[in-house]
């Protein structure tokens, strides 16, 4: 290992341990070296306060003049909430930056890299690269394409079921794995669902873990069907807001608002659109939805092709029953050709059930 991917990994450590505060800002992470000696060390916290790279010059102080600076993300070159990083690294002597991967902002991109280029600093990019793109996939997409990156999670036996045909599904995988969920939902800005799932199992849908940040609360619900005594419209534990069709009726509309519930009425004439909801989430700067919704609303998303990546829990359990609910349903593809094959794919272990992580490949020119 070289000296340049130990400190880029130790930036990268630092970044990834802010996931789920930055939104919908980037991770980053920054580590200053001079005379073969860490001096500083930064970590960009929250949106709208200092980036890495200024925490780690802070820290440093003389130290970081004629110093070395290594940065997960290519330094902003622009003034938003925070001043431009590529001019404060000019500014503070540094005479070496280490970036890993270059900004997909198109206000940024290229820009920081020749602020320094021609203030004579030297500069490296592409040192744990793919490492770096992985760990700000959200961002990557958000930035780009102003949507928010989709993860569907689902927690299932080994034949795809997610409950007995009797609706019985407490609990299909460990403790150990609800545990990992509730950090998942903790990283993600927003958990969705359908109205049936509300309807059947009155869940919070929040991240049960010390400091954690509960998501908000997104239902599905075509027709307002949704109990005005449910967990999601009375706890106010989190933001909730529905999204429903033109077919709501308006006294329930009412009511629910008089809860503080945030409707939004989609174009549909009975159903939601999916796209509309993804569309008007990324206005609204949602940057990264969980969906735990049930079979129908896991398979509105997929066969749209709005699913960036999927996180199954298998338990080691066999239910069967062609009348119990899986966790991918809808009318399905009609020929194997067509099936959406998994890239990246990797399995962890945890106590007793599989965690699967694998990123959903479409055809190019589709949808």
């Amino acid at each position: 290992m070289t000296d340049h991917t130990f400190y880029m990994d130790l930036a990268l450590q630092n970044a990834k341990a802010m996931k789920g505060q930055t939104d919908p800002n980037p991770l980053v992470g920054s580590v200053i070296v001079n005379d073969n000696q860490i001096v500083g060390i930064g970590t960009h916290l929250k949106a709208g306060e200092p980036h890495a790279e200024i925490h780690a010059i802070r820290m440093a102080g003389e130290k970081a003049k004629g110093g070395t600076i290594y940065v997960t993300l290519e330094p902003c070159s622009h003034h938003g909430r925070t001043g431009p990083c590529a001019v404060a690294i000019k500014e503070a002597g540094i005479k070496k930056v280490v970036i890993a991967t270059l900004d997909p902002n198109p206000v940024v991109s290229g820009n920081g890299v020749k602020i320094l280029e021609e203030a004579g600093i030297e500069v490296t990019i592409g040192v744990r690269e793919e490492e770096a793109r992985k760990m700000n996939e959200v961002f990557n997409k958000f930035i780009v394409e102003k949507k928010p990156f989709i993860t569907l999670k689902a927690g299932t036996t080994l034949d795809g079921k997610i409950a007995t045909h009797t609706l019985d599904s407490k609990w299909i995988t460990t403790a150990a794995s609800r545990q990992d969920v509730h950090q998942l939902r903790n990283e993600n800005m927003a958990i969705l669902v359908g109205v049936n799932t509300v309807i059947e199992d009155d869940p919070e849908l929040t991240a049960r873990i010390p400091n954690g940040r509960n998501p908000i609360r997104i239902i599905l619900d075509s027709s307002l069907r949704i109990p005005l005594d449910s967990k999601v419209v009375t706890d106010k534990l989190a933001d909730t807001w529905i999204f429903t069709s033109q077919k709501a009726d308006g006294e329930k509309e009412k009511a629910l608002l008089s809860q503080g519930v945030k409707i939004y009425r989609t174009n549909g004439s009975s159903r939601v659109d999916v796209k509309e909801v993804v569309a008007t989430l990324g206005e609204q700067l949602i940057s990264s939805v969980l969906i735990e919704g049930g079979g129908s609303v896991h398979a509105s998303f997929l066969e749209n092709h709005l699913i960036d990546k999927a996180v199954l829990y298998f338990a080691p359990k066999l239910i069967g029953g062609k009348n119990a609910p899986t966790f991918l349903e809808g009318t399905g593809f009609a020929k194997m050709a067509d099936a959406v094959e998994l890239t990246d794919t990797d399995i962890i272990k945890i106590g007793q059930d599989f965690k699967f992580i694998g990123y959903p490949r479409y055809e190019k020119g589709d949808m």
